[in-house]
């Protein structure tokens, strides 16, 4: 029988390429400043991550998030909350 190999990337390229958090809010944010959800990591049982492609401008508006600076259209921001937690509940990925 053929050995199955998993292909994985190593840290540095995984975090250069992604982010991910697993802060609700954060995420809702970030999908309402145009970068979306590349994916849903479902494997611990008691917590979803969010997982986006890294992208220019990503990095400032975490920054903007954290330091209570960032401004959003409030009813895009809510709407977004309600389609993410939509997505932790579903099946879909």
């Amino acid at each position: 029988m053929p050995e199955i190999k998993q292909i994985t990337m190593s840290n540095d390229k995984y975090i250069n390429k992604y982010f991910e958090t697993s802060d609700l809010g954060l995420a809702a944010a970030l999908v309402t400043a145009t970068y979306p959800v590349d994916h849903l990591d479902k494997q611990d049982s008691s917590k979803v991550k969010f997982v986006f492609s890294r992208d220019d401008g990503m990095d400032e508006v975490i920054q903007s998030y954290w330091n209570n600076q960032l401004t959003l259209p409030l009813l895009s921001y809510f709407n977004t909350l309600k389609m993410l937690k939509n997505r932790i509940y579903s099946d879909k990925f």
